[in-house]
């Protein structure tokens, strides 16, 4: 929907309509009824990137450190989440995770990931091997722990839902309407872009891939860069579906801040494999092995990026390669369900993560925002951000309430 312009200045401009935006453009409305509001979005749709390229899982919170803004919206946000759906009618299911451990490594990281989920108070139960394999007979590990808050949801589907009441309330929302330039002055900030200028009291930027290069237009000391990741995907063959009751999940590395290939049900009945984390040649660009010059030049020239490489080199190498040879990544999901073959391994569409990273290599793990006198940028929303969405926007609205210099809205 895109509606021509009811004002020459909003009280809030938002950009992004990813479940970010879309959820910070329904708390703005809900906190202040009445204001004017226009949401920007450069692609022709809602849930074009992120949002609608990831496998639907609703978090529970287990892994992320105590404290941090991560391990707090994620509990708050798997609740409102399933919440919302089933208010709104949008298919939710509870189906529990495992997080299985294959070997002596990975059990000494579950005891740990265990006392860390009693700190994040998200309940969890301790298996040890004969129990995993009575509740899923095809998959195999020393021990494993069960989640049972986990749950599946259609992500862009809530966009809608969200999108819809946002529209109801007066919001105003463009498609095509990518920006290119942000100026503030003591009363406003205008933003403009091929497809024309605005101007607003108070501005949000949740733009996800291109988060750097909005905050760099905008003229904010952002000390970091996106480096983009493929999470390449296979989908199982329907015969195959029923092959597990709950997602399955593997002990994740601590030193990373991606969870490994898992089988994850699909809220509509599908079972996929997936992701692993290869290097993007491109933001936006799905198709594998797609480049784009201007953003492959962006992570190379980067001495952030340089430094994150020497450190993971062999992860980085292990997951060319299973991106490069199938039999790989079968590897990955056998070492928990032997039974897999070859032949399963279909094709599904690959998701890219934004994921920034600081000038030393530092891969940056919690939720990060930067702001001015009268905008917040949302600088790194990985995952759970689409769990976290709802708790993610109060956060937003209140350091976007709490710029001393903006006026109330409406005057």
């Amino acid at each position: 929907m895109t509606a021509a312009p009811r004002s020459a200045e909003y009280d809030f401009c938002v950009i992004g309509a990813g479940i970010v935006g879309v959820a910070t453009a329904h708390r703005i409305l809900r906190r202040h009824p009445g204001a004017s509001l226009l949401l920007l979005e450069k692609e022709r749709a809602a849930a074009t990137h992120q949002t609608g390229h990831n496998s639907g899982v609703v978090h529970s919170g287990i892994y992320y450190e105590p404290g941090s803004l991560k391990a707090e919206l994620c509990r708050r946000g798997a609740r409102w989440t399933v919440e919302f759906a089933l208010a709104a009618g949008i298919p939710v299911e509870v189906c529990g995770k495992l997080l299985v451990a294959t070997d002596s490594v990975e059990h000494e990281r579950m005891l740990a990931l265990h006392r860390r989920s009693a700190d994040n108070g998200v309940e969890v139960e301790r298996l040890d091997a004969a129990e995993l394999a009575r509740r899923e007979p095809r998959i195999r590990g020393v021990g494993a722990l069960f989640v049972p808050s986990t749950a599946i949801v259609d992500y862009p589907a809530i966009v809608r839902a969200l999108l819809a009441d946002v529209v109801a309330a007066g919001a105003e929302v463009v498609y095509g309407a990518a920006v290119t330039a942000i100026a503030e002055t003591a009363e406003r900030v205008t933003v403009a872009g091929p497809a024309g200028s605005w101007t607003a009291r108070r501005l949000v930027v949740c733009g996800g891939l291109q988060a750097d290069r909005l905050a760099r237009i905008a003229g904010l000391p952002a000390d970091f860069r996106i480096v983009p990741f493929r999470g390449e995907y296979y989908r199982l063959p329907a015969e195959r579906a029923e092959l597990v009751r709950t997602l399955i999940y593997p002990i994740p590395d601590p030193a990373l801040p991606f969870l490994g290939v898992h089988l994850s049900p699909t809220i509509h009945g599908e079972l996929t494999v997936g992701p692993n984390a290869v290097l993007g040649l491109a933001r936006e660009k799905y198709r594998k092995w797609s480049v784009e010059p201007r953003d492959l030049r962006a992570v190379l020239g980067y001495r952030g990026f340089h430094r994150l490489a020497r450190e993971h080199v062999r992860t980085g190498a292990r997951e060319l390669r299973n991106s490069m040879f199938r039999r790989g990544y079968l590897a990955e999901c056998r070492r928990y369900c032997p039974e897999l073959e070859l032949a399963d391994l279909r094709p599904h569409p690959a998701g890219i993560r934004a994921q920034a990273v600081l000038p030393d290599g530092t891969l940056v793990h919690d939720f990060l925002l930067g702001r001015t006198a009268r905008s917040v940028h949302v600088f790194n929303a990985p995952s759970p951000a689409a769990t976290s969405a709802m708790p993610i926007a109060e956060h937003i609205v209140d350091q976007l309430d709490s710029l001393a210099s903006a006026p109330a809205p409406g005057r």
